[in-house]
């Protein structure tokens, strides 16, 4: 059996198999379970990758510059930014209860 030398395999990268909406709204969905504002911005940031940054940016109406910054890990974009990706990505964040209570 021949060995794996890890450092010759590609670095992973998301942005390869977020085609989609659906695919962009499971793995945002993920995301946001994990309670991590930096890592949401990154996520963004990687499917505004994934669908060619300068047409986000262009949807946005954001500077590509400026984009790139606020949708990085260790960043803290502006709910309006985090909105306005994702009205150009195609998704929408939505609010669900914690608990099902039943009919009242």
């Amino acid at each position: 059996m021949a060995k794996i030398n890890i450092e010759n395999l590609a670095e992973f990268d998301s942005a390869a198999y977020l085609t989609n909406e659906v695919a962009i709204a499971a793995y945002l969905t993920e995301i946001i379970q994990a309670n991590d504002a930096s890592l949401l911005a990154d996520a963004l940031g990687t499917i505004a990758r994934a669908r060619g940054m300068t047409e986000v940016a262009n949807d946005t109406d954001i500077g590509r510059t400026a984009l790139y910054k606020a949708l990085r890990a260790g960043s803290a974009p502006r709910f309006d930014t985090i909105n306005k990706v994702c009205q150009a990505l195609g998704v929408k964040l939505v609010v669900q209860p914690l608990f099902d209570h039943g009919p009242n």
